[in-house]
């Protein structure tokens, strides 16, 4: 049976069946977002600029690995970035300064991820306004990016950055729940910048493109194209598994697609196959899949899973347009 979202990237009856609701949702979006700007509801500052990475669409846009590599590029030209986070499927309560040990369960597997990768420190809770002040306040840290939350209107932001995939743009364009749209289209009319994932010929654009895989036990790097040719089980659970699996056979490599639900739990079973070929994962997979294999729970004596992990490559104007912009909100 197909999940709810294989059919917000087509025109069906389901969706045109749940359209009543979606003209709902966008009503109390849009009834929201005006209550803020006629300051009905309170935002907040706080006392750094907040850049916001987000999208209006549901997952499997790169907003994360391009949040990871604004981190880089700020880093690189002086700033001292920090990063706030929702932290979707965290088990904690309040807000929680995410240390690079910690447990996905626990802090929410994108967070952990950005920390591992960009070094920043990362704080997670539901409150986007007090992670803020938490962050700022044990930290020093002289830019807020928010990992989602353009639809979090109570902070208040002084650059919205709103990622668009280039190949699956707006689905059937119908807002939740009969379409993958968490605000009309129209919403990037208002946003600072429309960063497009793909496609080279928009103002402002990246592309993804593979680190070396990184062996889940004995860290050893290994170059995703000397995969070429061999038979690999490739296990993702994103917001897009299918891009994953794209990119890896577009390296030459064949493969065996294991797709999971985005932020998926994993169980010993899940990654455990009937053959000693290579299993390759999203690094969001693997903060999730490597506690299981240090614990013996999965991979018995075959240690052969690696971590994929992805690059983004900010378009120049993207980066310089983006420096400027923070000049400014400072």
């Amino acid at each position: 049976m197909k999940r709810l979202d294989q059919y917000w990237y087509s025109q069906n009856p389901l969706a045109w069946l749940l359209l009543p609701l979606s003209w709902l949702f966008c009503a109390v979006a849009g009834l929201r977002r005006l209550m803020y700007q006629k300051r009905l509801l309170t935002a907040y500052s706080v006392k750094a600029p907040v850049i916001i990475v987000g999208n209006i669409s549901v997952g499997g846009t790169g907003k994360t690995p391009l949040l990871i590599g604004l981190c880089g590029y700020l880093a690189r030209h002086g700033y001292r970035p920090g990063v706030i986070s929702r932290g979707y499927g965290a088990d904690t309560e309040g807000e929680h300064s995410i240390t690079p040990g910690d447990d996905a369960s626990v802090c929410g597997d994108e967070p952990l991820l950005i920390r591992q990768r960009t070094g920043c420190p990362v704080v997670v809770g539901r409150d986007r306004v007090a992670a803020a002040q938490k962050l700022l306040a044990e930290n020093t840290c002289d830019v807020v990016l928010s990992d989602d939350g353009l639809q979090h209107y109570r902070l208040n932001r002084d650059i919205e950055i709103a990622v668009v995939d280039a190949l699956r743009r707006f689905g059937n364009g119908f807002c939740l729940p009969a379409g993958p749209l968490r605000e009309p289209v129209s919403r990037l009319d208002r946003v600072t910048m429309v960063v497009h994932h793909g496609d080279e010929n928009e103002r402002y654009n990246f592309s993804l493109r593979f680190g070396d895989a990184v062996n889940l036990d004995t860290g050893a790097h290994r170059a995703v194209g000397s995969f070429e040719g061999e038979v690999v089980h490739a296990v993702a659970g994103i917001g897009h598994p299918e891009r994953f699996f794209d990119q890896l056979r577009s390296a030459g490599l064949n493969v065996i697609a294991h797709g999971f639900p985005d932020h998926h739990r994993y169980s010993a079973g899940d990654v455990e196959f009937d053959d000693d070929a290579p299993v390759l994962m999203t690094e969001k997979d693997a903060v999730k899949c490597g506690p299981l294999l240090a614990a013996g729970q999965a991979g018995g004596t075959d240690r052969n899973f690696w971590a994929v992990p992805v690059d983004a490559v900010l378009s120049d104007r993207l980066g310089r347009d983006l420096a400027a912009l923070l000049e400014r909100a400072r």
